[in-house]
């Protein structure tokens, strides 16, 4: 297996080539050798311009073609939406092909993605197609709390209707997987309720009781070190103060809110379930400073520090 990390561009109009050509500058030698920009020359040359630095970038490149490129910075674009897809596509393919071992995803924008003709809720939801797995996971990872979505881009009604005692199961399994994966002997799971007081026996809904219960118990017949359901008002700050590796979040929100609060700069997000590997940042395209040589890319770094940990554990697997 590939040792090489590929790092999708992202939005051509948003930070993501900048965060992309900081963090590649910053490399030692053997890493950037190990590393390959799946994007537009030209952007990343704009950016590398923007932010004052003297390199060469091209033996580093996947250099796909973009209509009109450099496009300008920080502007909603079919365009750049059609150009953040192929990016993507072309570094799954060569991820399937055994070329690179692990996708970093820089940020794309939805609207624009969607505006190209491209109908998907995020990285997740394309990666998924674009693979053709049944499932896909979010997990987000910082130092002292990582979380797994049971669901994520929905509303929260539809969220509550996917909390089903199978979809949670599977959702245990695919995290206590993965940290495994990443060199947790025997991952330690917290799963948060979906209720408050997670129903208070009944009086606030029995979601908890009846659905989230039983895969808990499931998840411990199969030998996981898994309790639950816990209050979400609680089980983040146990987690975080060293009670659990990880926790399992019912929605988009009941994981995001604390990850961000605590580790807004260095949360990795983790597609778990995948037949590829993807690590990205947690941030978005922030449009209103692109071009400008400000973005940080801290995330970026984290992101891609993951990506070879993951590549790491996948070859002392094999």
């Amino acid at each position: 297996m590939s040792g090489i990390i590929g790092i999708t561009m992202g939005d051509p109009c948003g930070v993501g080539p900048e965060i992309c050509v900081k963090a590649l500058a910053e490399m030692s030698d053997a890493d950037r050798a190990a590393t390959r920009i799946y994007g537009n020359l030209k952007t990343l040359e704009a950016a590398r311009d923007a932010i004052g630095l003297d390199m060469e970038l091209a033996p580093f490149v996947v250099d796909l073609a973009v209509n009109g490129a450099p496009l300008p910075w920080g502007q909603l674009s079919p365009v750049a939406g059609d150009a953040a897809f192929r990016f993507i596509e072309k570094a799954v393919r060569d991820a399937e092909a055994g070329q690179i071992g692990c996708i970093v995803t820089a940020p794309i924008n939805k609207e624009a993605l969607n505006a190209a003709g491209h109908h998907y809720d995020g990285h997740t939801g394309m990666l998924r197609s674009l693979t053709g797995a049944k499932a896909a996971y979010m997990l987000l990872a910082s130092e002292r709390l990582k979380v797994i979505h049971v669901s994520t881009h929905v509303s929260l009604q539809e969220a509550i209707r996917r909390a089903t005692t199978e979809r949670v199961l599977a959702t245990i399994r695919a995290g206590n997987d993965h940290l495994k994966r990443i060199g947790y002997d025997t991952p330690r799971i917290a799963v948060a309720g979906v209720n408050p007081h997670c129903g208070e026996n009944g009086l606030f809904g029995t979601e908890d009781d009846d659905q989230i219960a039983p895969a808990v118990a499931a998840a411990r017949a199969e030998g996981i070190d898994v309790q639950g359901p816990i209050s979400a008002d609680t089980v983040f700050h146990r987690a975080y103060s060293g009670a659990f590796d990880l926790v399992v979040a019912q929605y988009h929100d009941q994981g995001h809110i604390p990850i961000k609060l605590v580790a807004f700069d260095t949360a990795v997000n983790v597609s778990v379930e995948l037949p590829i590997d993807r690590t990205s940042v947690d941030h978005g395209t922030a449009f209103d400073i692109a071009g400008k040589g400000i973005a940080n890319h801290g995330n970026m770094n984290s992101a891609i520090a993951y990506a070879r940990k993951l590549v790491a554990g996948r070859r002392k697997q094999g």
